[in-house]
């Protein structure tokens, strides 16, 4: 999926009965890096770098190496396995623009199926937790990795989420930019085996099998397991926003511990409009919480872009500003209304889809609670407000955090799934919804306020692994 903010992007190729595709790594195990650049490109970049963040290489290339080698680290004291993951790397273009970039691509190169002590016969597994499960490398050709991995090489030139580049440091201090430690901690927990290699278009299996990441995906409408299901059936599963859920033993046990209440916007009043409302919540600016913020929602007659005119700024003084999604990034509308002295803002998209994402960015100045709500209901609210100013009689909104409910999980604590509506080929299933808070680092996009966390009680990720086989 693509906003203001980067996005994260994750593809599978495919290998026969060990089926060729693109890969990730693992954990207290040894992992390897083996570098794929050609000379003066990616880690071989010569260019001048000063040490950063405890990264002390003193090339781009040199620092880039280290930053994934310390990703990759944190991976191996992670997990374990006695057989060496190799990671193929190497940084090339990819799909972007001047507002949104693909960070990194990455997946297993092998994936297999009925090896000897494979825990579920006829299911896929990707090569890496494969070859941890029986115990030696199932392919030990020289050039078949277990995962490889193409990261952005243009991030930040004009025209590529302009301005925004890689992060190299080790220490989380990114600022506005992009924490490459994170983005290759993602793209290695794909590698290791968070994705289906199931495709979520079509719902048609690979090669006629599922995979070991689809008997834990469970429809919570129809009842059914992916590895249980037709083709037409998953597809549909696919895009049942909300209703995918993990049912693996050791995730489910440890929601409770990494998620908190979930986010929300109650609107109280006029009776038409009136009710609860999914909200995706931003990266930079205080959580929401269980109090909340409470105020009048108040439309404003541009984007928001630049300093608020007297009219807005007289409207969302005191109130919760709403703010279409378009043109400039939500640090920008949001810091305006900020000095406007609107007290929270809420983003309505400006494209159709559900749930509604988060807001990325990063600025440490904004002091107010910031939303994203979907198109659809920003047009509704949008229309009652047009309503209600000829009658002088507001839309009362209250943006909080529900305790009784888990946020990215469903009613029984299991953790949810990405799947929007439409479907987002790269990103659907294969990652964690976006409604869970804190933010996790398996979510389709990045976010900010990520840590180097891969297990509770921030994040989910080790325990989904370990559901797995790991």
């Amino acid at each position: 999926m693509r906003s203001n903010s980067s996005v994260w992007l994750s593809t599978l190729l495919l290998a026969g009965y060990a089926v060729l595709l693109p890969s990730t790594a693992e954990a207290a195990a040894t992992i390897t890096i083996v570098n794929v650049d050609g000379p003066g490109e990616g880690f071989n970049d010569p260019t001048p770098a000063a040490p950063v963040g405890g990264n002390a290489g003193v090339t781009l290339g040199a620092q880039r190496l280290i930053a994934f080698q310390h990703a990759a680290n944190i991976w191996g004291a992670t997990l374990t396995s006695a057989v060496t993951i190799e990671v193929e790397a190497n940084f090339d273009p990819l799909s972007c623009n001047a507002t949104g970039a693909v960070l990194g691509a990455a997946g297993p190169q092998l994936v297999w199926r009925d090896f000897p002590g494979a825990p579920l016969a006829g299911h896929w597994y990707h090569s890496a937790l494969a070859n941890k499960i029986f115990g030696a490398d199932l392919s030990p050709a020289p050039t078949d990795y277990e995962i490889g991995a193409t990261f952005n090489a243009n991030l930040g030139q004009v025209g590529c989420l302009t301005g925004t580049f890689f992060y190299l440091g080790l220490d989380s201090n990114h600022g506005a930019n992009i924490d490459l430690v994170t983005v290759v901690l993602h793209e290695l927990g794909h590698g290791l085996g968070f994705s289906t290699t199931t495709s979520s278009t079509t719902g048609a299996f690979l090669a006629g099998f599922p995979s070991a990441f689809d008997n834990f995906l469970r429809d919570n409408t129809t009842s059914k397991f992916w590895n249980l299901m037709t083709d037409p059936e998953r597809l549909a599963s696919a895009i049942n926003t909300g209703k995918l859920a993990w049912t693996g033993a050791i995730v489910t046990g440890s929601t409770a511990v990494v998620l908190q209440g979930n986010p929300q916007m109650v609107v109280s009043a006029p009776a038409n409009v009136a009710g609860t409302y999914l909200v995706g919540t931003a990266g930079f600016g205080p959580a929401l919480t269980v109090g909340g913020v409470t105020g009048g929602l108040m439309p404003i007659s541009d984007l928001g872009c630049n300093p608020f005119s007297p009219l807005n700024a007289a409207a969302v003084n005191g109130n919760i500003a709403l703010i279409d999604r378009g043109t400039c990034g939500f640090v920008v509308k949001v810091k305006n209304a900020q000095n406007a002295g609107a007290k929270a803002v809420v983003i309505a998209d400006n494209v159709a889809g559900s749930p509604p994402p988060g807001l990325g960015g990063s600025d440490p100045t904004i002091t107010i609670p910031a939303v994203r709500i979907t198109q659809a209901d920003g047009n509704a609210l949008k229309a009652q407000l047009r309503f209600r100013a000829r009658t002088r009689s507001g839309v009362v909104t209250k943006l909080n955090v529900n305790t009784a409910i888990l946020a990215g999980a469903d009613a029984a604590g299991r953790a949810l799934m990405y799947t929007p509506n439409p479907v987002q080929p790269g990103s659907s299933v294969s990652h964690w919804d976006t409604s869970a808070t804190p933010n996790q680092l398996m979510e389709p996009s990045i976010n900010g306020n990520l840590t180097h966390s891969v297990v509770p009680p921030q994040d989910l990720t080790k325990q989904l692994l370990l559901d797995l086989g790991w």
